[in-house]
């Protein structure tokens, strides 16, 4: 049975276009649909309701949230194998919970309850840094019309899992795959660079093309249709990547994730794209 795409729902329209991403990646995919609402009502409303016969309020909301957000994907898709369900928990906990069990979690930029004018909302940020699965935070130009997915490369150890998923998802588009990878000299070979023109950037340059290679070699023999782009960029990773992502339908980077690390696992070029990218983010999270 194949794992469902699950997506995190509150009513707000930022949900309703991460719900609109999902249904065509679950269309794309062949996966499931899955829609989440986190509601702590019974503990709370639930508890005190007076015997009425009347549902609670709480719980008319969660059903009309669901049903209007289900009813939004079959549109989308009138094939589509949807399905809904609230959690009693809050919604970083439900979505967490929910990620030892999906293909992947989609979340909107920020929710609801959030401040418009925060870039990131806390609950797509909490769970891109602590989810078992790749998280997708629809941010950005979602149009999904621009052919091309963008991956950032970084270490070889540290990026296989975001490297196929990266591939899984060009193959599924029948676009190209833009894999980046920035490198930088080192400070002192910087000043040696005024002296002898080119050779330490050129050996940066060619080191940094064959530690690219290297982490796609496995992939691009387990996918030969996906059209590959390499790049290799003198510079911050998080910039090249942020220029790029305009132009991107999906940008993805890995995250390590350490056993016992309870905290927000990903690095400053994860942070800043989740911040700042102009397409849908997705964080793959990568055991190390």
């Amino acid at each position: 049975m194949d794992l469902p795409l699950v997506v995190g729902v509150d009513g707000s329209d930022v949900s309703l276009l991460a719900v609109d991403w999902a249904a065509d990646e679950a269309a794309r995919c062949g996966l499931p649909l899955l829609l989440v609402y986190a509601s702590l009502w019974e503990r709370y409303e639930g508890a005190v309701q007076p015997d009425t016969g009347e549902r609670p309020s709480e719980q008319v909301m969660a059903e009309t949230i669901l049903a209007t957000a289900a009813e939004r994907a079959q549109r989308r898709d009138p094939e589509a194998k949807v399905s809904t369900q609230v959690v009693p928990e809050e919604a970083v906990d439900a979505l967490l919970h929910e990620s030892h069990r999906a293909f992947a979690l989609v979340t909107g930029s920020h929710g609801r309850g959030g401040l418009t004018g925060l870039l990131l909302g806390s609950v797509s940020l909490a769970v891109a840094g602590r989810a078992h699965c790749p998280v997708i935070v629809v941010r950005g130009g979602a149009a999904g019309d621009r052919e091309r997915i963008l991956l950032g490369v970084g270490d070889h150890a540290a990026c296989g899992e975001a490297v196929r998923f990266a591939f899984r998802e060009a193959e599924a588009r029948g676009c190209m795959l833009d894999a980046v990878r920035a490198w930088r000299r080192p400070a002192h070979k910087a000043a040696d660079h005024l002296l002898i023109a080119g050779e330490p950037g050129h050996q940066h340059e060619r080191q940094a093309s064959e530690l690219l290679d290297a982490a796609l070699r496995e992939a691009v023999a387990e996918h030969p249709s996906v059209r590959v782009r390499r790049t290799t960029v003198e510079g911050p990773a998080r910039e090249a990547l942020l220029t790029r992502s305009g132009s991107a339908d999906l940008v993805i980077v890995g995250a390590r994730r350490r056993h016992g690390h309870h905290g927000l696992q990903f690095g400053p070029v994860a942070h800043a794209l989740l911040h700042h990218a102009d397409c849908p983010v997705a964080v793959v999270p990568e055991e190390g």
